[in-house]
């Protein structure tokens, strides 16, 4: 298992530069797979992470979202077996081999990194799919509690697996929901739509405008470099878990207020509406109301500047969505306040979280030429503030899940 033993070495290098050769990433999970398992996977299959450009919390809402996939991937190595035997193992850490049965598989019994994988595969079997036994790899560079959807890479590329080697052919807005319900079913994360559409329907130089109540999807274009501009993501490392209590709070405060508010959800609220909801509603409901209201209509407007003026313009919209965040919804914290304040008095045109929020990443839109002085200021400011140092490092918008071999 010498390669297997590398591979977890050498994670942190591949957390922080992500992976863009496809065939040489394929090559080492196979071999990785080989040494582990004797034989040759069926194939590899790769799925990204995400950076939300904008519209956070309003994806359960029904509401709309703007996110891009970023080089930073899942890749998951597998052979189907001829018994209903799962075996897996992961360069996440030190679990080593688990093995399953996955007759037995039931929410209450999936644990740990190994619920995300087989959270799909019982997801699929529930909607009468026959999954058979398989063995496999996982090797990831999408950094893990992040908020860049380390999770629905996870799902959205061993979802694709399985419909390939299955030949279930369901297609990919399907495999959405399959990743989402082993979100919420399995994970017990309330998540919406937003990672798995991003992870499985996104294209390279393009951000996924997605409507999540009819699940319509454009792809609008984003040529960063065209534009002599960087979107720098700020990995604060303070991690954070959909599945804990403050996201389900705050998707409890939205249902309320749609409730109170006599709408199915608050996508049905415009801003115009806000003043009257404001003497229905208890100050901090009406202040997570707010939010979602204020950031359905900041991604529309986004998608219209991008169209009418090109991505220097939209700064102002990502840095109203982080006030937001802060203020109404109140999901961020001093590290990622920092790291947006710092950003924007360097010279960012906007700056935002990205993420369900409660630690994760900030990201900032910022020249070209400034991206080495904006990191050095977003270091020096976390080193005098006393935080972990950050993780800091350029996305790009990238091309969706696929088979890589």
């Amino acid at each position: 298992m010498d390669r297997f033993a590398a591979a977890c070495s050498e994670r942190e290098l591949k957390v922080a530069t992500g992976n863009k050769d496809q065939a040489k990433v394929s090559a080492e999970a196979a071999a990785m797979f080989a040494d582990v398992f004797g034989r040759a996977p069926d194939g590899v299959w790769q799925a990204p992470g995400r950076v939300n450009l904008i519209g956070e919390h309003t994806d359960y809402n029904e509401g709309f979202v703007l996110p891009f996939a970023i080089g930073h991937t899942a890749k998951v190595a597998i052979r189907l077996r001829a018994d209903n035997t799962a075996r897996l193992i992961s360069s996440y850490g030190d679990e080593g081999l688990v093995t399953v049965d996955l007759t037995r598989l039931a929410p209450s019994n999936m644990h740990g990194w190994t619920a995300y994988p087989l959270g799909v595969a019982w997801v699929l079997a529930q909607q009468g799919i026959r999954v058979p036994g398989f063995d496999l790899f996982l090797d990831s560079s999408v950094p893990n509690g992040a908020g860049l959807s380390s999770s629905a890479a996870i799902e959205s590329a061993v979802a694709l697996a399985l419909n390939d080697l299955t030949g279930a052919a369901l297609t990919r807005q399907e495999l959405v929901l399959v990743g989402q319900r082993a979100e919420n079913e399995v994970v017990g994360a309330p998540t919406g739509i937003l990672d798995q559409s991003a992870s499985l329907l996104s294209s390279e130089g393009h951000a996924v405008f997605l409507d999540c109540r009819s699940r319509h999807v454009e792809q609008v274009p984003l040529d960063l470099t065209l534009a002599q501009l960087v979107v720098l993501a700020v990995d604060t490392r303070v991690s954070h878990a959909h599945a804990t209590g403050d996201y389900a709070a705050r998707r409890a405060s939205c249902e309320l207020g749609a409730e109170v508010l006599g709408v199915p959800t608050l996508r049905d609220v415009s801003v115009n509406e806000l003043s009257e909801a404001a003497g229905l509603l208890d100050d901090e409901t009406f202040r997570r109301v707010r939010h979602i209201v204020t950031e359905n209509d900041r991604v529309l407007s986004t998608v219209a500047v991008l169209a009418e003026r090109g991505p220097a313009a939209i700064g102002p919209l990502l840095t109203a969505s982080h006030l937001s965040m802060r203020d109404d919804f109140e999901i961020s914290c001093p590290e990622l306040d920092l790291a947006v304040e710092t950003a924007l008095a360097n010279g960012a045109l906007g700056a935002r979280m990205t993420g369900g929020g409660f630690g994760g990443s900030a990201i900032a839109l910022i020249p070209a030429a400034s991206e080495a002085g904006i990191r050095q200021a977003v270091q020096t400011a976390f080193a005098h503030a006393g935080f972990r140092k950050p993780d800091i490092f350029a996305v790009t918008p990238a091309a969706g899940a696929g088979r890589i071999s």
